[in-house]
């Protein structure tokens, strides 16, 4: 009696557990969907060693931040079929940026149709860069071909290269040389979605159900033993 007793209180605490957990991780998906929709942008510039390594996954804490850094160009790439923040389609120019002896980084500098009307930066020309962070992208919009990348993402450029490469890419907000300031138009990417799904209040509805749960598995022992006992007294 004894130890179908303990194998029923280890199966009702086994149930409550899971059921609490799962509560909790939607909660915690609430929470999260919360903090990304009232999350302010990050004021600060970083230098690019602060948020990234090269040969190593970007960290998604450092998505939307802003970074300074100086390199030069070493490789120039048309990235095609890429879509801005307002939904508009082009085609966009990638450079290859070296920032050390041994790295480089991807960055959109700019529409492909711009690239030939500032003169001054050759492959040798130290540039100040000023942009955003962003996550690679996965999915190819075009096939790879000689001067032309897939999609926005240092794997598909491994081969051009004995650099170490950084994981994801850079955004131009703002470039200059020594004689002065790069003036063109800069692109705006499209937000960054945040990984929490669903709705606030739809995760709290499944916090409600899955806690209603558990506290049904606590008070069914408690109501077989009642109707048991009223069976017998009838």
């Amino acid at each position: 009696m004894r130890i179908k007793l303990l194998g029923k209180a280890v199966v009702v605490l086994t149930l409550v557990a899971i059921f609490g957990l799962l509560g909790l991780w939607q909660l915690d998906a609430a929470n999260d969907l919360q903090e990304a929709k009232n999350a302010a942008p990050d004021p600060i510039v970083y230098q690019l060693s602060d948020l990234a390594s090269p040969a190593t996954a970007l960290d998604s804490r450092s998505v939307a931040k802003k970074v300074s850094l100086r390199g030069n160009y070493i490789l120039t790439f048309r990235a095609p079929n890429q879509i801005d923040q307002q939904g508009l389609m082009s085609d966009w120019e990638v450079g290859l940026m070296q920032v050390d002896e041994s790295s480089a980084i991807l960055v959109v500098r700019g529409y492909w149709k711009d690239r030939l009307t500032e003169p001054r930066i050759a492959m040798s020309t130290g540039v100040d860069l000023q942009a955003v962070v962003q996550p690679r992208q996965f999915e190819d919009r075009v096939r790879n071909s000689p001067g032309v990348i897939s999609r926005i993402d240092s794997s598909v450029i491994v081969a051009l290269t004995d650099l170490d490469l950084y994981d994801g890419f850079l955004v131009a907000t703002g470039e200059q040389v020594s004689e002065g300031v790069i003036s063109r138009d800069r692109i705006d990417v499209a937000e960054v979605k945040s990984k929490a799904t669903g709705y606030y209040w739809q995760h709290i509805s499944y916090v409600i159900i899955w806690w209603l749960m558990a506290a049904i598995v606590i008070y069914l022992p408690f109501y077989r033993k009642r109707q048991e006992r009223d069976t017998l007294s009838a």
